[in-house]
């Protein structure tokens, strides 16, 4: 492989759908690399228990409520290096990277202490004092998480940010075989360890999110993709009105994805209410919808490297057309995605296990889950656009509106004093997403009318 070139201006005559298209599709196949890696976790651990099972749902959903708004605040380079790398500016992009290194570092100390803190956060929420122990136990394990996966979201904003899409897909998908491995022998006990159950699938899970990031920065080092936009280490790279410009657009971003994820983790806390079966089934489908959501959210990353690149490179006529393209991909695939969950709603529950109740309320739920496929396409696209232009606060509001005012108390209403349960939990979000969705349409094509000037950000 070779390296590519420190600026490549967005081609003129290159189409938008071909141009996202481009950029996407590798990072859709990596995201679907990153959610195959909880499937195979989900998969594997139902074999020893719905107990267990449950634990994992509680335990992956306070993991990811906790840490998007670290993550979130880490992927603030992204119109940093979008924008610098359009404008041909290589310096630029390298300070974020190590801007972006250093925030890396310091946003895992408090989230490893929210981890430490899970059982005890899980009985305050009222979930089973059993699963809530066993969960405590997968996040300790799982602890090396915290740091590895916020270095690898740096090095992988930085080189998309620069359109080298590919090294991170195929880091991802051998992190698979690397976590499949590691959970065959320490689940089960293979090649003379012993079975830690539960444990294990954590510790796997922490050791591959170490692996990520080491094994993307030798890639780089070894094919030269740091060329054009790297530089040596001073006081600029921690320099604190480079870092405050940087958080300044990453904070908003962490907010977005906080208030997105906490709410389905009220859900999910909603659904542990009512009960360890009802738990179960949710986790699976929250998985399925999880996976799916993996490819719009490809097309979101592509489209804001896509917008920020536009910016940089002053190619202002085509940001409107280049928006609707990314909404209608996104929405596209969802679609699809949707249809799938209606047609295979008896069979899709079955790959994770054979538990007749658990299959059947999953199943239930599938329908519901595939109507809100394709609002949620459409809003992880329109949050991806509104932070190539450098606009990250229209995700923040509309989550905050969407979810807190309408979802969330829609999915208690309809849960317990209307008595639906756990569907009336799900249509609830699906009427936040749905509302989500609607107002970031408008907000970024209205933004995209701007003026250029106004779409630009500070990169030094």
């Amino acid at each position: 492989m070779t390296s590519q070139p420190a600026h490549e201006a967005p081609k003129k005559t290159e189409g938008e759908f071909r141009a996202l298209f481009r950029l996407s599709a590798p990072l859709a196949i990596a995201q679907l690399g990153m959610m195959t890696m909880g499937v195979v976790d989900t998969i594997m651990v139902a074999r020893i228990g719905v107990a267990e099972l449950a634990a994992v749902a509680l335990a992956s959903t306070w993991a990811w409520s906790s840490a998007s708004l670290f993550h979130g605040i880490v992927q603030g380079m992204d119109p940093l290096v979008s924008q610098a790398h359009g404008a041909g500016d290589g310096n630029a992009a390298a300070l974020a990277l190590q801007r972006g290194l250093v925030i890396a570092f310091a946003v895992s100390i408090p989230l490893m202490g929210m981890w430490v803190m899970t059982g005890p956060a899980l009985v305050w929420l009222g979930q089973d004092e059993t699963v809530a122990d066993l969960a405590q136990g997968y996040m300790i394990a799982r602890m090396p998480s915290a740091l590895g996966f916020n270095l690898f979201i740096a090095l992988r904003q930085y080189l998309a940010g620069r359109t080298i899409m590919r090294p991170s897909m195929w880091v991802m998908w051998i992190g698979n075989l690397v976590n499949i491995l590691l959970n065959w022998v320490l689940i089960f006990g293979h090649l003379g360890m012993p079975a830690l159950g539960l444990e294990g699938a954590g510790l796997a899970t922490g050791v591959t999110n170490i692996f990520l990031p080491l094994a993307l920065w030798f890639w780089s080092r070894h094919f030269g993709l740091f060329a054009g936009a790297w530089r040596r280490w001073d006081r600029a790279s921690f320099a604190w009105t480079g870092i405050r410009r940087y958080l300044r657009l990453g904070i908003p971003v962490g907010i977005q994805l906080s208030l997105e994820a906490n709410a389905f983790t009220v859900g999910m806390v909603m659904v542990g209410w009512i009960g360890v079966v009802e738990l179960a089934a949710h986790q699976i489908v929250i998985n399925m919808a999880s996976f799916t959501f993996m490819l719009p959210l490809g097309v979101s990353i592509g489209s804001s490297v896509r917008i920020g690149n536009l910016i940089g490179a002053r190619e202002g006529d085509r940001l409107q057309r280049s928006c609707r393209t990314a909404f209608a991909m996104g929405g596209g695939i969802m679609a699809i995605a949707a249809l799938c969950f209606v047609v295979f709603r008896g069979i899709l529950p079955q790959l994770y296990l054979e538990d007749a109740v658990v299959v059947a309320l999953a199943a239930t739920l599938l329908p519901i889950a595939g109507a809100f496929q394709i609002a949620d396409g459409v809003q992880v696209v329109g949050g991806g656009l509104m932070r190539g232009m450098g606009r990250p606060q229209a995700g923040a509001v509309v989550n905050l509106i969407g979810f807190y005012v309408v979802g969330l108390p829609l999915a208690w209403l309809l849960a317990f004093p209307m008595n639906l349960g756990i569907v009336g939990v799900w249509w609830g979000l699906a009427a936040g997403l749905g509302g989500v969705a609607i107002m970031l349409y408008f907000w970024v094509i209205r933004t995209a009318g701007r003026p250029l000037d106004e779409l630009t950000v500070d990169t030094h």
